[in-house]
């Protein structure tokens, strides 16, 4: 495997941060969420960093790689345009499951979940793999998840299932080290053991993060500083291998610009601890269509790496050996397993067999609350409406409890509203109206139904 391209010390872009992003010092790069972004309507302040030098890399949540079903070719197509778009060295994703794809309705965890690590497993991810690098134009890295519960007769350590998806895959990986102590933490996992186990020279880059311990349970929110523990893990990768990049990662109650410069300081204090590194500086990228090759197209060398005698990610995962596609028999029995955790996740079905159930309760309040904070954020309008931010959660926690997302947050939040007028709530007859309102106003064509018919009624009535 050849070494990857140098990408130095970088930081998650969001749009709360973009100027502050722009003004940090000695940033080399950036990785946006590539479900948050449009190819065609790039932000300007992502336009700026890329003409000033700074690499721009796509990362990617809903693929859902670790899943029984095969990867959605849209979802492939629009990540891969993304790292066109951005002029990208690569593009990274999970290992993870996100969705079911049985029973039916498709059941969305609005979450990355693990995987289990055995053949069975591993096999369905392999093949997953695989089809997404012959259908992506730049290389794919996956990233190590942070997790609360195990699953039962697990047959791999993380280093095993790790180091032998590369070695029968090819594909990079991004190390998450805030995700390793989550996992010590949480289940046990010696961080050590998995940096020992797996192949380094396979790591694309590196992840740091922020989080909190509670009642001995991890939460890792991205929300919080940067601990000393996570730091400490970072130093552990960095004694083992030099990595190309390092990347901090923010997504909530984002601090004051200085305290931002003052975490990515902190972590190049660790990766300067064990002396210099070589450096190739990165050339501004342009905008011609050499530097934004058509998708499928081989991407122009990157500076500082060497190149692999064959272009692409699929015919480098061709030289090493490939198992036969994983039979639709492994599928389905992975499928069946996935479909049993989230359902007791998400749907308050009856916690499977071997797992712990205090964990998957906890975990199953944790998704709850998460996706109540992500419809808050898609119809900012709801809190207000139901009487503030406390009646807003009580509302929607109770409506999630046996309610599973089935499709999307946008159509969560209209599910959620006409939960609640089925119910005549909210009780204020004014707040009852607005609600109304506004789900007429989103509900668009929609074919009447008898919620349609009943809003109508209840229309009339308030009139």
């Amino acid at each position: 495997m050849k070494p990857m391209a140098h990408l130095g010390v970088g930081i998650g872009w969001r749009p709360e941060i973009a100027d502050a992003v722009e003004r940090l010092p000695g940033l080399d790069w950036v990785e946006v969420v590539a479900e948050n972004i449009c190819p065609g309507h790039l932000p300007a302040s992502l336009l700026r960093l890329r003409e000033r030098g700074v690499r721009v890399v796509p990362h990617g949540v809903s693929l859902g790689l670790g899943g029984a079903h095969r990867p959605d070719p849209e979802k492939l197509a629009a990540l891969g345009e993304r790292a066109v778009a951005l002029g990208a060295p690569l593009v990274t994703e999970h290992i993870a499951f996100v969705r079911t794809t049985a029973p039916a309705p498709v059941l969305e965890a609005g979450h990355l979940l693990p995987v289990p690590r055995t053949r069975d497993a591993l096999d369905v991810l392999c093949e997953n793999v695989r089809i997404a690098q012959d259908a992506l134009p730049v290389p794919l890295a996956l990233e190590n998840i942070a997790a609360l519960i195990s699953w039962p007769g697990e047959e791999m350590t993380e280093g095993q299932f790790l180091s032998e998806l590369v070695e029968r895959t090819g594909v990079r990986l991004l190390i998450d080290v805030a995700n390793l102590h989550t996992n010590r933490v949480n289940r046990g996992e010696d961080p050590a053991a998995v940096l020992d186990a797996i192949p380094l020279e396979a790591l694309a880059y590196v992840h740091v993060a922020g989080g909190f311990e509670r009642d001995g349970v991890w939460h890792d929110t991205h929300a919080h500083p940067v601990p000393g523990v996570v730091l400490d893990v970072l130093a552990q990768l960095r004694r083992r291998v030099d990595p190309p990049g390092v990347l901090l990662e923010r997504d909530d109650d984002f601090p004051p610009e200085g305290e931002l410069a003052g975490e990515l300081e902190a972590i190049r204090g660790v990766l300067n601890a064990a002396g210099p590194r070589p450096s190739a500086p990165l050339p501004a990228p342009s905008h011609d269509s050499a530097a934004n090759p058509a998708p499928g197209a081989a991407p122009e060398p990157v500076p500082g790496a060497t190149p692999d005698p064959t272009p692409g990610p699929g015919p480098a995962a061709d030289r090493v050996p490939r198992p036969p596609a994983a039979a639709d028999a492994t599928r389905t029995r992975v499928g069946l397993e996935q479909a049993a955790l989230l359902s007791a996740l998400v749907a308050g079905t009856p916690v499977p067999e071997g797992f712990d159930r205090q964990r998957v309760r906890v975990q199953s309040r944790a998704l709850a609350a998460k996706r109540a904070g992500v419809i808050a954020k898609v119809a900012p309008e709801l809190p207000g409406i139901l009487g503030g931010e406390k009646a807003y959660r009580e509302a929607f926690l109770a409506y999630a409890r046996n309610r599973p997302m089935t499709g999307g947050y946008r159509r969560d939040a209209l599910d959620f509203a006409e939960h609640l007028l089925i119910r005549d709530l909210p009780a204020d007859p004014a707040g009852r109206r607005r609600l109304t309102a506004w789900w007429e106003e989103r509900a668009g064509t929609r074919p009447p139904r008898r919620i349609v018919r009943w809003v109508r009624t209840l229309m009339r009535r308030a009139a």
